[in-house]
C-alpha cells in the first residue's frame, strides 16, 4: 500500500458567502463589497471569505460578515440571538470553474436585518454598501460586468428565498425593529416582493393570522398622521393560512 501523501490531492477550499438583505428607503437592498484583492479586483461581491480550520459554518459566516463590514449577525438557534441579524443556510455551490484560484466550494448564507446602517469596509474589501437588488439583478441580466465569481446567481437565490419564505414564514418581521406597526411590515412584504399590496386586506390578514403578531402595548406617530399600534413579532414560525404573494 502506497504511503498518504497529501501533495498528490489538487488544491481545495471552503468558503462562505452572503446574501445581507435589508429594507432602505422602501427598496430591498443587498450587501456588497468592492473587491481590494485579485480575482475580480475592483469588482463588486458579495461578502465572505475561507472557512478557517477550527470554525463551523455558521462562525465563519458570522465572522467574515463582522471582518468585512463591521456588522454583526447571530444564529437565531442561539440564546439571545433575538436582537442581532437572522441567518440561515441558503444553499451551496460548487461549479468547478467558479474561482479562477482553485476548486471552491462556497456555502451561501442568507443574513436579514431591519434598516441597517451604512457598512464599515474591512478584511480584503476596500469599499462596501447597500445596492438595490433590482439595480444588481439588471446588470447581470444585460450582460454588464456585474457581480465578482458566480454572486449574481447567488444573490438571486436569496432574494428568491427571501421572498418565498415570508409566504409561509414570520421571516419578515426579521427585517422589522423589536416593535412596529402594520403599515411598516407592510412596506417590508412591498419591498421584498416588489408589489404593491392594499392596505385595509393586508391589515385584516396579518391581524387575524394566529401567532403572527402580538400587540405590544403601545403606538406611534413616526410614520406620520394619525398614531398607528405597535406589534411585536408573535411565537407562530409558519403561518396559517400563508400569506401569498399577488401574481405580478
Amino acid at each position: 500500500m502506497s504511503p498518504y501523501d497529501p501533495s498528490a490531492f489538487p488544491p481545495f477550499a471552503v468558503t462562505v458567502d452572503l446574501v445581507a438583505l435589508t429594507v432602505r428607503r422602501h427598496a430591498l437592498c443587498a450587501l456588497v463589497v468592492r473587491r481590494g484583492e485579485q480575482p475580480f479586483q475592483g469588482r463588486w461581491a458579495l461578502p465572505g471569505g475561507f472557512v478557517r480550520g477550527d470554525e463551523d459554518l455558521a462562525t465563519a459566516a458570522a465572522r467574515e460578515l463582522a471582518e468585512e463590514t463591521g456588522l454583526c449577525a447571530h444564529d437565531p438557534a442561539l440564546p439571545g440571538a433575538g436582537t442581532g441579524a437572522h441567518l440561515e443556510q441558503l444553499a451551496t455551490y460548487g461549479d468547478p470553474q467558479r474561482d479562477p484560484r482553485m476548486r471552491v466550494v462556497s456555502v451561501a448564507h442568507l443574513v436579514l436585518a431591519p434598516d441597517l446602517p451604512a457598512p464599515r469596509a474591512g478584511g480584503d474589501a476596500n469599499s462596501a454598501r447597500w445596492a438595490p437588488v433590482d439595480e444588481l439583478l439588471a446588470a447581470a441580466d444585460e450582460g454588464a460586468a456585474g457581480l465578482a465569481f458566480d454572486h449574481a446567481q447567488i444573490l438571486a437565490d436569496g432574494v428568491e428565498r427571501a421572498r418565498s419564505k415570508i409566504e409561509y414564514s414570520s421571516l419578515a418581521t426579521a427585517f422589522c425593529p423589536p416593535e412596529f406597526t402594520v403599515g411598516e411590515l407592510r412596506r417590508v412584504y412591498e419591498a421584498v416582493w416588489g408589489v404593491a399590496l392594499d392596505p385595509r386586506n393586508f391589515h385584516r390578514k396579518v391581524t387575524g393570522t394566529p401567532g403572527f403578531l402580538v400587540p405590544a402595548g403601545g403606538t406611534t406617530t413616526r410614520q406620520g398622521g394619525r398614531p398607528a399600534q405597535l406589534f411585536r413579532a408573535g411565537g407562530a414560525t409558519l403561518l396559517n393560512p400563508p400569506m401569498l404573494r399577488p401574481e405580478v
